[in-house]
């Protein structure tokens, strides 16, 4: 369910000169609250301030749903960031940067995709996301040896896999693998994947 109260006002910060405010911002309050939790859980409670116009409840739902994947948005920037290291990068010009945060994006995005791909299809065939070489490599690395299935692993396995490389333990209670641990473990794959090839490469 939710409400909405209409015409709110928001005070600037910033005042002219004469103490006459610089302009007023118009908002819209949504309030949502979870009718049926699950059992257990205690019922989402949201107070939301937008500037976008809410002229009916299709306009409400939409808005929420936007806000729903706030924090699929936050983790996405956190790859960016963190994982891709985007933030201290010290390019001498903008459009180098903008070069690099395109490049950088795609590598943030199959990140996010493959860790939530796992989780909400973990038995579909890995090779959804790597190639045969890369999950050949992951298997020959993880199991040392270099005898390998005919059939593709699970994505769940590879993904596990991959997070091992990049320092999951996998104890009971850690849940799944975050991005952290994958990320790191996409990046040590390249290596392997390099080694697998000269290996098999007669």
């Amino acid at each position: 369910g939710y409400n909405t109260l209409m015409n709110s006002v928001l005070k600037p910060l910033v005042y002219k000169a004469d103490g006459q405010p610089r302009a007023w911002v118009s908002l819209t309050a949504l309030e949502v609250r979870e009718l049926t939790p699950p059992p257990g859980e205690a019922p989402i409670h949201w107070l939301l301030l937008t500037t976008l116009l809410v002229r009916n409840v299709a306009d409400a739902l939409q808005y929420l749903t936007w806000y729903s994947f706030r924090w699929l948005i936050e983790r996405y920037h956190y790859v960016l960031k963190s994982g891709c290291g985007v933030e201290p990068l010290a390019l001498p010009t903008a459009d180098r940067l903008w070069r690099a945060f395109a490049v950088y994006s795609i590598v943030a995005w199959r990140l996010l995709w493959l860790t939530y791909q796992a989780r909400q299809t973990p038995q579909a065939s890995c090779e959804v996301a790597l190639e045969t070489d890369e999950w050949q490599a992951l298997y020959g690395f993880i199991h040392q040896t270099q005898t390998v299935p005919s059939t593709p692993p699970t994505l769940s396995e590879a993904v596990r896999w991959l997070a091992k490389l990049g320092d999951f333990l996998g104890r009971r209670g850690d849940g799944e693998p975050g991005v952290k641990t994958i990320w790191r473990g996409l990046t040590r794959l390249q290596d392997l994947v390099a080694i697998w090839r000269l290996l098999h490469s007669t």
